[in-house]
């Protein structure tokens, strides 16, 4: 059963948003497509329709597929902007950010319009006590960011690096890292992720 998209919005336009922005998530956590379809269930010529907007997938394909990708549903249904249609993959303003809370309590709000491009932008909010967890991680690509409040602990490779208000960094991603906010204020991070890899 495919279900009717918002009132306000086209079938089309909804499929090519459904569709742009799976793909998008899938590259960003650097999946192939036979992966997705292991761990929901989908056939991959299903997932290659709602990906290339031929398809408007039911809701409970689109929870299967949203779970596996790391997202809610809501993920996928922007609010209306009305007249801004056109600026929707330039602009996102500050009550349309997208949200994904961890199991940890940290927040990002994604600041890019889509992970589509080169480079993705976060606002991390860690609440005191927070952390990435003990055991450093890597991936492709750079990072850079911006404490813009609290303070924030860095591990890169070997080094701890204690970052204040103001502060920024770089490092390759592909060094060991991980983080963490130890005092009992809440930090805020602007976060410059290349590739995406939400």
């Amino acid at each position: 059963m495919t279900d009717l998209p918002p009132p306000t919005q086209s079938s089309d336009q909804f499929a090519y948003r459904i569709g742009s922005e799976i793909r998008h998530l899938r590259k960003a956590k650097g999946l192939i497509i036979a992966d997705l379809a292991a761990q929901t269930g989908l056939s991959v010529g299903y997932i290659s329709q709602v990906e290339r907007s031929l398809s408007i997938p039911s809701i409970k394909a689109l929870h299967a597929l949203s779970h596996a990708l790391g997202v809610t549903v809501s993920w996928f249904f922007h609010p209306e902007t009305d007249d801004e249609e056109e600026l929707r993959d330039v602009v996102v303003r500050r009550e349309a950010r997208r949200v994904l809370t961890f199991d940890n309590s940290i927040r990002d709000e994604l600041l890019s319009p889509n992970l589509g491009r080169e480079l993705e932008l976060l606002r991390s909010v860690f609440p005191p006590g927070t952390s990435s967890g003990p055991i450093p991680y890597t991936h492709k690509g750079e990072e850079a960011g911006l404490v813009a409040t609290g303070a924030l602990t860095l591990w890169v490779g070997e080094r701890e690096i204690h970052l204040k208000e103001g502060d920024s960094f770089a490092f390759s991603s592909e060094e060991p890292h991980r983080y963490a906010n130890l005092t009992e204020l809440e930090c805020v991070v602007i976060w410059a992720i290349t590739p995406p890899s939400y």
